[in-house]
């Protein structure tokens, strides 16, 4: 099996395209939905992140802060301020951010989650700052230390109400969806929430919805956001604000994964790749008709997914941008997801007939 090292054009050594089944495909943006304008955020106004970061009040000491890729907020309180979060892709650009709106030195963090993408620049911030975070949080950053994310220094398991000079913060935890401990930050006085990695404003998801490890929190997690008065959501992703409006059309396309991945799972029979495999020499390669059945599968839901006329009588690739590169990774996620974490609606009985016809494996 070769690997691609295209001497003599401009193609790097390390893009490797040849690998065939066994590799990923790469693709061809040509062949997608232009995503729509409404998703280009400052990630598509270079002169927006000209000196790396964008920065803009959202409500009266509330800031939010892009580096166009990722994203986060920090609030001026009159005597400190306090720091949601510290991307690596902003860095020491945080520290410019703040400098260019006040002179008050930082003196609390609180962390969304452990995930080093959001918390591995934190330890600019210095030695002397208070790190607020959920237990969860704290034990993986025990277990698992890194010296750029320091341990917190305050901890708490379900609700906390952070108080700097009058400015409030409501801290809380309503279990696991992205990943163990990620909160909810939500500055109640200025109607703004920090919901970091959950919403996307603008765009699909990630792939793998955001590569969360609990898909029903994380389709929970949507429903927990709209229990909130706010105006602003910081997602901490793709380079714009989002509203009430972009966490009810993030809801709406997971909840068409859970619906289409569950109506794949329970249309489609494995026995019909097993049979495929006769009995050869490749009677035993069962990973094979394994990968054929969930592909198939995959492609079901990702069919209805992308030909389905949403709410506002829009197609997905028309809503929200990346949806056709991105739903067949959402969709297999979903669908493996579904098996882990939700009813397979029975089981098989002793004389090998399944208690619903519409058990699956």
């Amino acid at each position: 099996m070769a690997t691609q090292t295209n001497p003599g054009n401009d193609r790097p050594a390390w893009l490797v395209d040849s690998l065939g089944p066994a590799g990923a495909a790469h693709v061809n943006p040509e062949d997608f939905t232009p995503p729509p304008e409404s998703s280009y955020g400052c990630l598509f106004h270079p002169d927006r992140i000209k000196n790396g970061y964008y920065v803009e009040e959202i409500s009266d000491g509330v800031y939010w802060v892009s580096s166009g890729w990722y994203d986060t907020m920090f609030v001026s309180t009159g005597n400190g301020i306090i720091a949601v979060d510290a991307p690596p892709a902003l860095g020491e650009n945080l520290l410019a951010a703040m400098e260019q709106v006040t002179d008050e030195p930082v003196t609390h963090v609180v962390y969304s989650h452990w995930h080093a993408d959001h918390i591995g620049a934190a330890s600019v911030y210095g030695p002397k700052v208070k790190i607020i975070a959920h237990e969860k949080t704290s034990e993986l950053l025990s277990r698992f230390p890194d010296p750029f994310r320091p341990i917190p220094t305050e901890t708490f398991s379900k609700d906390m109400t952070l108080d700097v000079n009058g400015v409030r913060l409501e801290l809380s935890y309503k279990g696991q969806n992205h990943s163990e401990g990620n909160i909810f930050i939500y500055a109640p006085r200025q109607k703004v929430l920090a919901a970091i990695d959950i919403a996307s404003p603008g765009w699909v998801t990630f792939r793998d919805c955001d590569s969360s490890e609990n898909f029903s929190g994380y389709e929970q997690a949507f429903r927990q956001i709209l229990e909130y008065d706010f105006n602003a959501v910081v997602s901490g992703h793709v380079s714009k604000l989002g509203d009430r409006k972009d966490v009810e059309e993030g809801l709406e396309y997971v909840e068409d994964l859970v619906r289409f991945a569950r109506e794949a799972l329970e249309t489609i029979p494995l026995d019909y790749f097993m049979k495929q495999l006769g009995d050869g020499r490749q009677k035993a390669a069962f990973r094979s008709a394994e990968e054929n059945y969930f592909n198939a599968m995959t492609n079901f839901a990702t069919k209805k997914m992308l030909e389905r006329t949403t709410s506002n009588g829009k197609r997905w690739a028309e809503r929200l941008n990346g949806v056709e590169a991105m739903t067949h990774h959402n969709v297999y996620s979903m669908i493996e997801k579904t098996r882990l974490e939700r009813t397979h609606n029975g089981y098989m009985k002793r004389d090998g007939k399944p208690s619903s016809p519409k058990f699956f494996m």
